[in-house]
């Protein structure tokens, strides 16, 4: 087997770029429980020493840097080793089972020693080529100080990490406390550095094929940020030309940061800090224009694309333990009202029923007309097999539209049609609206699936990321309603629990380029109904015409061309960086109300602070919230009834809050004709809005309404304690004696903690639901990531339904960063890991049951082995 040591980086500009990816492209990883890896630090330690040795003779700038460089990382790497062992040793016990040995202790295992190896390489290399002529020291400098800078970090969640051993219950990955170890993480976040994960270092723990592309993302990331402010009034509107605006002038502006690693990690940590859920509807948005949906969809085509609006309708489902009897599913209703759905058609071939005018009736335009060139052809029979997916997106960006390149692979691949619902997305339609309409999708789907082409036989549920909790939700509700279970789910690194919580493999977000814990906090925010916002200082250009809206974004279009072209031009002649002072991101802080106070019963406080009054924000004692609890009778939904209406109202009087705005706290749902969201059993029924007898028995501070989210934390580090770092006593982790984190220079990134109820919702978050809820689920199998910041969620999901015997399975595919879905046709790896989605997929449709469960349940004891028995090779850990 080769060794680890052997493998490049594949950072920017390396000599060995080439040799170094064959060769990490063929290792073999060691587990880390089963490696010794002191050899590994050693050997680190020891060309660490011979090179200060060697540069602490040169009087140069360049070679003082060196020194410092080499012994930050031998003063890391020195107090890094003793955790990785200690946490090696007991990360086995956190596993699903034998067979399926994956955990965020382990995650983070492999991201500390991955780090560890491309430092062990950069000092190979430096070791070997310092004396050459064409020995660049300046370039290697930076990409030893960003490692070290790395390294740095990394020992500070390696800290954090055993705190949770500690503190957590036994076998648990989360911590399920509110207050505690959740809150000082959130602290210590807001002001760590991470523009060092964001620079050089971007995606060293992913396989090298793949960094390139997260590179091209974080240039595109930073240049699209730098632009949005200017635009943002014409990308909120939706204005065509106001999105090329901003990527034309985006893309003429990216070679500064392509050049200037540094910066583009101090802009990546800004940005992701500062700014709004907005933004980031807004970037990932871009794949939904046309120009690069068309470049994408040239790989696979199908005869069967189009889009169909569902109206709000109630639809008569039949009862699956008496098919006799029906029940009443409403349309979704929460928060805007009734309103349709809009749901994606895609099929590989023509089948009966695709085209039939009954179908055409839903059809709605998308995009140009086109003229259909293709030789009519008889229509194939219909298929047994139908799939429902929902795409992913954070539950606040794309549609079913960014997600066709792998749908089109499916449809192909499993001869299927597939209905993509493209859900009503938050902050403007905070939770339940996306259940809603998924689950009123679903009961369509059932009841017309010979319009889809397919008998519905066989029926999956697939989806990833937000997709994947809205397939289990989905499935949670059809079972509480009574209405047909699908026969299988297929969920993609799911989110299991829509909290902030604290778990070995959620530290991962400090590095994650993809899944920042800053921008997962507002998508959970926004999703939960307590993201405030921003208020649009332009909004009275929403006043303007259309014409007039073309205009100025042709207009700031054809001058971004103008002066972009010019800085690029620049910067490429000159080969000078700029080295000015980025333009600054104005922080978004929302001063304005969710929904209007005079349209509330009650009212809600969503303060927001500045980081100027950060330093005397307290926090609010919040008291527990307990769920609602809807009476029962006989009109409610899954009551076997023979026209079971499914939205009879509760005693609670729910047809007064069913017209309510957006209210983060109190989100009704239950009005006339609307089903009751609870479990038939009466183990622990659970509602999805708060009672009024609840919200006002809330505590209230300094007579202002309480509190549902907490703000982030005053950070304990002051100013002075940022140029100390070594001061003990602003330790709130457990630090060792005289060490600190590297600290932000970017200021303190704005999150909550959420306490509200509504994110303890088993609807919002099933890992939570009770057990009564996830005995009836289907089989499910999950495909998660281990480097994935949310892979504590499914395995502490499939752990959850596993201790239930319920059939659940779960693969965990290794070096692929969250949404690799979305990358299918990027890399080899990709292509697999969505292959082992499709085999899921065809198991379920082939009713292949999952494997069940072992017989004995595996015994948490103590290691026998301790590390330094097994015979570990120095050439296996590339000492």
């Amino acid at each position: 087997m080769r060794g680890l040591g052997n493998m490049a980086p594949g950072g920017e500009g390396e000599e060995e770029e080439g040799a170094g990816t064959e060769q990490y492209a063929g290792v073999a990883l060691v587990p880390p429980e089963q490696m010794d890896p002191r050899p590994l630090f050693q050997a680190v330690d020891t060309l660490c020493q011979d090179n200060i040795k060697h540069f602490g003779e040169s009087k140069a700038e360049v070679g003082a840097r060196l020194v410092q460089a080499f012994a930050r990382i031998q003063e890391q790497a020195l107090g890094v080793e003793p955790s990785i062992r200690a946490l090696a040793a007991v990360c086995p016990l956190f596993d699903l089972d034998p067979d399926t040995p994956a955990n965020g202790y382990r995650s983070l295992l492999k991201v500390v020693l991955s780090c560890t190896q491309h430092i062990l390489h950069k000092c190979r290399y430096i070791t070997a080529s310092r004396h050459s002529l064409f020995f660049r020291a300046a370039h290697n400098c930076a990409e030893l100080e960003a490692y070290g800078a790395a390294l740095t970090q990394l020992r500070a969640l390696l800290c954090f990490a055993q705190r949770l051993l500690t503190a957590n219950q036994h076998g648990d990955l989360f911590f399920r406390q509110e207050r505690g170890l959740s809150e000082e993480f959130l602290r210590e976040y807001s002001t760590m550095h991470k523009g060092c994960f964001y620079g050089r270092c971007m995606g060293f723990q992913f396989t090298p094929s793949i960094r390139p592309f997260l590179q091209t993302i974080s240039i595109g990331l930073v240049s699209f940020g730098e632009n949005y402010k200017r635009h943002e009034s014409g990308i909120t509107e939706g204005a065509l030309v106001a999105y090329y605006g901003v990527a034309a002038s985006s893309f003429f502006i990216s070679g500064r940061y392509a050049m200037d690693p540094e910066r583009r990690g101090a802009d990546y940590e800004r940005i992701t800090q500062n700014l709004d859920v907005n933004f980031w509807k807004s970037f990932w948005n871009i794949t939904e224009m046309e120009l690069l949906a068309s470049l994408v969809g040239i790989a696979t085509t199908v005869r069967i694309n189009k889009i169909l609006s569902v109206p709000p309708e109630p639809l008569e489902m039949p009862l699956s333990s008496n098919p006799q009897l029906t029940v009443t599913i409403s349309p979704p209703v929460a928060h805007s009202g009734p309103g349709p759905v809009t749901v994606r058609l895609i099929s590989y071939q023509l089948r009966e029923g695709q085209e039939s005018e009954e179908l055409n009736v839903f059809t709605k335009p998308e995009g140009p007309l086109s003229l259909d060139l293709r030789l009519r052809s008889r229509p194939a029979p219909l298929s047994p097999d139908l799939i429902i997916h929902f795409h992913g997106g954070g539950f606040v960006a794309q549609t079913s539209k960014s997600h066709e390149p792998y749908l089109k692979i499916w449809a192909q691949e499993l001869e299927a049609p597939i209905l993509s619902v493209d859900y009503s997305l938050a902050p403007e339609a905070p939770f339940p609206r996306a259940l809603e309409e998924c689950f009123y999708a679903y009961c369509w789907a059932l009841k017309h699936c010979r319009l889809l082409g397919s008998t519905g036989e066989r029926v999956c549920l697939a989806g990833d990321s937000a997709g994947g909790n809205l397939c289990i939700t989905v499935a949670m509700r059809a079972a509480s309603v009574g209405v047909r279970l699908p026969d299988g789910i297929m969920v993609a690194y799911p989110a299991t629990l829509l909290q902030a919580t604290a778990s070995p493999s959620r530290l991962l977000t400090l590095m994650d380029p993809l899944l920042p814990l800053s921008v997962l906090s507002k998508c959970l925010s926004a999703y939960a109904g307590t993201e405030r916002v921003p208020v649009d200082e332009r909004a009275v250009e929403k006043q303007q015409s259309s014409l007039s809206q073309v205009k100025r974004g042709t207009a700031l279009f054809l001058r971004d061309i103008r002066q972009g072209a010019a800085s690029w031009l620049s910067n490429l002649m000159e080969g000078s960086k700029d080295r000015a002072n980025p333009d600054t991101v104005r922080k978004s802080v929302s001063e304005a109300a969710l929904a209007d106070e005079s349209l509330l019963n009650r009212k809600v406080s969503l303060k927001s602070k500045t980081c100027q009054d950060l330093n005397r924000h307290q926090y609010m004692e919040e008291t527990s919230f307990a769920v609602g609890t809807p009476n029962q009778h006989s009109g409610q939904s899954g009551a076997p009834n023979k026209h079971a209406n499914s939205g009879a109202q509760s005693d609670g009087g729910s047809s007064s809050s069913a017209n309510r705005p957006h209210s983060p706290s109190s989100l009704s749902i239950q009005s006339e004709g609307s089903e009751a969201l609870c479990p038939t059993s009466p183990q622990k029924p659970v509602n999805f809005f708060l009672t009024e007898s609840e919200s006002e028995g809330d505590a209230s501070f300094d007579g202002e309404p309480s509190t549902h989210s907490k703000e982030n934390i005053p950070p304990a580090h002051s100013s002075e304690d940022q140029s100390s770092p070594q001061s003990p006593s602003t330790s709130l982790l457990g630090f060792p004696e005289g060490f600190q984190p590297l600290r932000s220079q970017n200021g303190v990134a704005h999150m909550t903690l959420q306490t509200s109820a509504i994110v303890e919702n088993p609807y919002m978050s099933p890992l939570l639901a009770p057990d009564s809820m996830l005995q009836g689920l289907p089989p499910i199998h999950i495909v998660a990531c281990s480097l994935d910041p949310m892979l504590d969620d499914s395995v502490m999901f499939a752990k959850r339904l596993r201790s239930l015997n319920r059939p659940v399975t779960l693969k965990v595919v290794e070096d692929l960063p969250h949404g690799f879905l979305s990358l299918s046709q990027l890399s080899p790896e990709t292509r697999t890991a969505t292959t082992l989605c499709v085999q899921r997929i065809r198991q379920v449709l082939r009713e292949e049951p999952p494997a069940p469960p072992p017989a004995a349940p595996r015994k948490h004891r103590k290691l026998e082995r301790t590390l330094g028995k097994s015979a570990v090779t120095d050439r296996e850990i590339g000492a």
